[in-house]
């Protein structure tokens, strides 16, 4: 492997229109899950960066302000974010683009409340509201995360494996990030 890359498998899935949600009930009562229409840059930074961090999330932190401004506040994207007692829990970002299919473009849940189900509490909000649905997973993220969306009707379409730069190397993200990932020293 070239210094400084490291090897990440993706894989791609798509949920089937017409296929039942899984029942998932609130597993607490202090959930809120709110439309963050338009939403700032500075508050998608907040919590693109904080969920990501952990899973090397490092496409949207490469983007300059007008250019994450610019994807985030299409109208035909939409930013739920799921509140935990008044706090940022989670997000699901979804794109609406494409008529034949909701792609999940981002979904994930704060570090601090790993852990406490709520990733398939809203997992199962969204695709009761988007029943056909698209999204990739790779081998950075939650090691949950491809079983949960299995779990939800989700058939995978393909797999690729690729090398790509180490964002801790290249200071998009802080060198002590996700430590279960080495460094591709």
């Amino acid at each position: 492997m070239p210094n400084g890359r490291l090897e990440v498998t993706v894989t791609y899935l798509e949920r089937a229109a017409g296929l039942p949600v899984p029942d998932v009930a609130p597993p607490s009562a202090d959930l809120q899950i709110i439309h963050a229409r338009r939403p700032t840059v500075a508050f998608y930074r907040f919590l693109y960066n904080t969920v990501g961090e952990p899973w090397l999330w490092m496409d949207r932190r490469k983007m300059s302000d007008a250019e994450l401004g610019k994807a985030v506040q299409d109208l035909g994207v939409e930013v739920h974010v799921l509140y935990a007692g008044g706090v940022p829990a989670g997000y699901i970002e979804l794109d609406l683009r494409d008529p034949e299919a909701t792609e999940i473009a981002y979904f994930g849940i704060m570090p601090e409340f790993i852990g406490r189900k709520l990733g398939p509490y809203l997992l199962a909000w969204a695709l009761r509201e988007n029943p056909r649905m698209t999204v990739n997973t790779c081998t950075f993220d939650h090691p949950k995360a491809l079983g949960l969306y299995l779990q939800f009707g989700f058939q995978i379409l393909r797999t690729v494996s690729k090398h790509v730069e180490d964002p801790r190397l290249a200071g998009v993200i802080p060198r002590n990030a996700a430590p279960q990932i080495p460094l591709a020293e």
